[in-house]
């Protein structure tokens, strides 16, 4: 099984967004987290009930992002948020979901994540990457702290890919999550292949 969280963003999508979204969906990652950020609410829950139609067809976890209520009136089972949307979530919001997840910076961020109830957690960023240009990455000893420190899921994030996998691994993290990658790959079979892994299943 996958450990593979597959990040979107539309913006780098090579080709049909959406094709794109079955394709990766139809190769059954972690799960698909539906970022999204520059979106209003409307046009998010308009392209959230197509991403998530997808995903239900082919069986694959979808992570809806930020916007709670949205996902309560989608129906779906996974929210990822960030930090201070996490905060001001209330016990009946959190009930509605059986994953949630949370972005964190710092030890001392992925520790108020786990007592706020998340499932699971992103780490990073560990690597430097094009999408935080100018910003050194944490470091795998950043991320083996966490880690070790944690007793969720953890998963890397930030400049991630087939050469570099197996130390997010050995540093502890359960998986780590790609974005331009896998937007932007020609062979998105061929791309899922260079991270997978032997050995037990990890789960959210």
């Amino acid at each position: 099984m996958s450990d593979l969280i597959c990040v979107t963003n539309r913006k780098l999508c090579k080709g049909d967004f959406l094709e794109r979204i079955e394709k990766i969906a139809g190769h059954h990652p972690k799960g698909i987290l539906l970022r999204e950020k520059d979106l209003s609410p409307l046009a998010y829950a308009q392209l959230a009930e197509k991403v998530l139609a997808i995903c239900r067809k082919h069986h694959t976890l979808c992570i809806l992002h930020n916007f709670i209520e949205i996902a309560q009136q989608e129906r779906a089972e996974a929210i990822h948020l960030p930090l201070p949307v996490l905060r001001n979530m209330t016990k009946r919001q959190k009930q509605s979901f059986t994953i949630i997840g949370a972005s964190c910076h710092s030890l001392t961020e992925a520790k108020e994540a786990e007592l706020l109830g998340c499932t699971y957690i992103t780490a990073g960023h560990i690597f430097e990457t094009g999408c935080k240009q100018g910003l050194p990455g944490r470091g795998l000893s950043f991320l083996s702290e966490i880690c070790s420190r944690s007793s969720i899921p953890v998963y890397a994030i930030g400049g991630i890919h087939k050469e570099n996998i197996a130390a997010i691994r050995s540093a502890g993290a359960k998986g780590a999550c790609v974005m331009s990658g896998i937007m932007e790959c020609q062979d998105i079979s061929a791309y899922l292949k260079n991270f997978e892994k032997n050995g037990e299943k990890n789960e959210i």
